[in-house]
C-alpha cells in the first residue's frame, strides 16, 4: 500500500494551499518535524521546491496553516451541557493529538492564528459563558483544561509502550532490576494496578478530566 505521502503527492493533483498544508502534516505524521523541508515537500508534492511559496509566505505561514487545520478536527464543544460539551471536546483533541504528535508543541505557539483555531477557542469560551461561567472563570477552565489535554498528550506520546502487553512487560522488566521492599509502595503500585488485566493508561486521562470537571463545577457553583 502506497503511503499517504506519495498518494498526495500525484503530480496530475493541481496545487493549491490546502494541498501543500496537508502534504505537509502527512510528512509530519510519519517522519516527525525535524524532517519537514521546503525541499522534502516539494519532492513530496512533485514540485520544485519554490513553487510552495506560490501558496505559503514561508516555513511560519506553513506552520500556522498545518496548526489550523488540526484544530479543524477537533470536535466542537456543542449543546446545554458545558460539561458534556468539554468533555467531548477533550476526547477529541487527544484523539487528534494522537494522529498528530508534532503538533502537541505548536498548538499554542502562533502568532497568527487562522480561523479555525479561532473559531475553536471562541466556541469553548462561549460554551462557558453560556453556561454561566464568569470571564475569569472561563479563562481559568480554558486553561486548567487545556494544560491538561496538551500534557497528557505530549506525556503519552513520550512514553516507551503503546499497548496494554507492552506496558506490563515494560513494568516487569523494571521491577526486576530492584529489591521490591526498597521501593515498596511503586512495586505494589504495579502489581495491583499496572499488572492487572485490561489496564491502559490510557483510560487514565478520563479519571483525571472528570476531576477537572468537577472542580470547575463547583468553582462555577460559587462564583
Amino acid at each position: 500500500m502506497a503511503s499517504p505521502v506519495k498518494h498526495v503527492g500525484d503530480p496530475r493533483v493541481p496545487l493549491s494551499r490546502e494541498r501543500v498544508l496537508r502534504v505537509a502534516i502527512a510528512l509530519a505524521d510519519e517522519q516527525g518535524m525535524g524532517s519537514l523541508s521546503m525541499r522534502k515537500l516539494g519532492e513530496a508534492l512533485g514540485v520544485e521546491a519554490m513553487s510552495i511559496y506560490n501558496h505559503v509566505t514561508n516555513k511560519d505561514d506553513l506552520l500556522d496553516g498545518m496548526v489550523d487545520i488540526v484544530f479543524s478536527e477537533i470536535d466542537l464543544p456543542r449543546g446545554a451541557d458545558w460539561k458534556q460539551a468539554m468533555r467531548q471536546r477533550a476526547v477529541s483533541a487527544r484523539e487528534v493529538l494522537s494522529r498528530h504528535r508534532w503538533a502537541i508543541g505548536l498548538m499554542e505557539s502562533r502568532t497568527t492564528p487562522g480561523p479555525a483555531t479561532l473559531r475553536h477557542h471562541d466556541t469553548v469560551i462561549g460554551v462557558l459563558r453560556e453556561a454561566g461561567f464568569s470571564i475569569a472563570l472561563a479563562a481559568h477552565a480554558f486553561s486548567a483544561l487545556d494544560s491538561y489535554i496538551y500534557g497528557f498528550a505530549l506525556q503519552e506520546a513520550s512514553l516507551p509502550f503503546d499497548t496494554g502487553e507492552e506496558t506490563a512487560e515494560l513494568a516487569q522488566m523494571i521491577l526486576a532490576q530492584f529489591p521490591a521492599n526498597e521501593y515498596p509502595h511503586l512495586a505494589q503500585l504495579t502489581n495491583e494496578h499496572v499488572l492487572q488485566p485490561g489496564y491502559d493508561y490510557g483510560n487514565e486521562f478520563e479519571f483525571g478530566l472528570e476531576l477537572i470537571l468537577d472542580g470547575l463545577e463547583r468553582a462555577r457553583a460559587t462564583d
